[in-house]
This record gives structure tokens, C-alpha cells and sequence, in this order.
């Protein structure tokens, strides 16, 4: 079933794994769709399915059954029209920052001349703040720099869709703030549509128009939907001071902390 505005739209999606104990059913009939310039957040606890969905959905794992639909077509494999940035940037270490955008933006936009190919690396570079340092090596590169080349490289390729995958996960506070906001300050200049899984509440907040919550696995599920009220663009001060801001916190982490578990909470949580 297509949902007239959905953008996005996963229908019944399920992904099991043989195991040598039988199927490891991991997601079951996972239904979520997202709007064209909607950006989503998927949250839950560890092991919840939340990266398979995403993996998923980038065309790097096949789901057991179901349908996905991106812009009216559905989605078979990997494709230039899905941006990723992953928690780690995979950046090839003998490229320059310069060279690993490149490298895509050369593939993408083959019948663009070398000077415009440049040009949209250098662009992207300068727009995530590393404008004077395009031309080091990831070695010469802090973490958050090279997360930083990562989402670069994502913007450079004018995908259809974003998809993040905690992106902020091994970064310390001030550089998660920090690449929160450069992230933000991107996306609302052509509002992709975009996909992000994480398990911090107020990254969620910060970041989404909507966050979907996700029960515990096996047979993880949409549990909850929680829609974010808050005017963009978005200032992290005037986020937190927000009247709903500590309400909806609330709601988050009541569902992580209870109804997450379906009835299923281990001894001692």
C-alpha cells in the first residue's frame, strides 16, 4: 500500500536470520512512512533493529519480506539517490578530505565538467567547516573533522534521501553539538528527506520533526510516534526552553524506560 504523501514508505517489513536455534526474527511487519522534506528520527534501545531498518532501506541488507518505496519506486539494492553517514566515515586514508568527496560527486555527476565537480566538493567542504583543510589526509583529521568530510560527501551527492546512522555516537559533547547544528544548518537549505537512528532523547528533539519509537526486539516493532512542535529554524537554547520540551523528554524515556518492553523487562532493569 502507497500512502498518497508518503515519500518513504516501508510496508510490512520484516528481516529474519537463520540461526543454528532456528530464526532470529529481528523486525516483524514494520510499517513507517515519512513525507517529502520530513525529517525523521528512529530511537530505541540497543539491539532493537533501528541500524537493520536503516540498512535496509540504504539497500546493504535485503528484508525477508515487505515493501519499500522511495519516491514512487521500489527500492532494490544501493543507489546514489540514498546519502549515508555512518557513525564511523569510512574515509579511504590515502585521500585527501577533497579526494574522498570527490570520489562520489565523480561517479554521480560524470557529465558535469571537472571545474563544476570541484566546485560542488569545495562547496559542501566549506559549508561543514572545513574549508581550509580539503586538502589533508584523514590521518591529519580530528574525529569530528573527518564526521564532518562524512556529511559533506553525503550533501555532495544531491541524494533523494538522507540516512544517518548515529552519526554522533563516538564524538565527545561539545563536538556532537557542534555537528548537530552544522547537520541542522544543511539540511534546511533543501530539506532532504532523512532517515536518522539514534538513541539519545535530546538529539531526537533537536533534530526531528517526528520520532518514532521502537520496542525491544525480537520482532521489534513502531511502538510509538511522537510529533516535535518545535519552530524551525531551531536554536538549542530556545529548543530547551521550550514549554513541551521537558514533557516530551518525559514521554521518550517513559517509553524507553517501560512500555519499550512490551511486557518483556529483564529482571533487575
Amino acid at each position: 500500500m502507497i500512502i498518497d504523501d508518503a515519500y518513504l514508505d516501508l510496508s510490512d517489513i520484516t528481516k529474519i536470520y537463520p540461526t543454528p536455534k532456528g530464526e532470529a526474527v529481528i523486525v516483524k511487519d514494520f510499517h513507517m512512512t515519512i513525507k517529502k522534506g520530513e525529517f525523521v528520527c528512529l530511537i530505541g534501545h540497543s539491539g532493537c533493529g533501528k541500524s537493520t531498518i536503516l540498512s535496509m532501506v540504504a539497500g546493504l541488507n535485503e528484508p525477508t519480506s515487505g515493501a519499500m518505496i522511495l519516491a514512487g519506486k521500489e527500492l532494490d539494492g544501493p543507489g546514489p539517490d540514498r546519502g549515508i553517514v555512518f557513525q564511523a566515515p569510512c574515509l579511504l586514508p590515502w585521500l585527501t578530505a577533497r579526494e574522498n568527496v570527490l570520489l562520489g560527486v565523480d561517479q554521480v555527476f560524470y557529465t558535469a565538467s571537472r571545474a563544476e565537480r570541484h566546485q560542488i566538493v569545495e562547496y559542501y567542504l566549506t559549508l561543514v567547516g572545513l574549508g581550509d583543510a580539503m586538502d589533508r589526509l584523514p590521518a591529519a583529521l580530528s574525529q569530528g573533522m573527518r564526521q564532518r568530510v562524512g556529511i559533506a560527501r553525503a550533501f555532495a551527492l544531491s541524494p533523494k534521501m538522507l540516512l544517518l546512522d548515529e552519526p554522533f555516537g563516538m564524538l565527545d559533547g561539545l563536538t556532537k553539538f557542534e555537528l548537530q547544528q552544522v547537520l541542522i544548518e544543511l539540511w534546511r537549505k533543501d530539506k532532504k528527506t532523512a532517515l536518522m537512528v539514534t538513541h539519545d532523547v535530546d538529539e531526537a528533539l533537536f533534530l526531528a520533526d517526528r520520532i518514532v519509537m521502537m520496542t525491544n526486539g525480537p520482532a521489534a516493532e513502531v511502538g510509538e510516534i511522537l510529533e516535535v512542535p518545535f519552530p524551525r529554524p531551531r536554536d538549542r537554547k530556545a529548543v530547551m526552553e521550550h514549554p513541551d520540551y521537558y514533557k516530551l523528554r518525559m514521554q521518550l524515556i517513559t517509553f524507553l524506560e517501560e512500555r519499550a518492553y512490551r511486557g518483556r523487562k529483564p529482571e533487575g532493569h
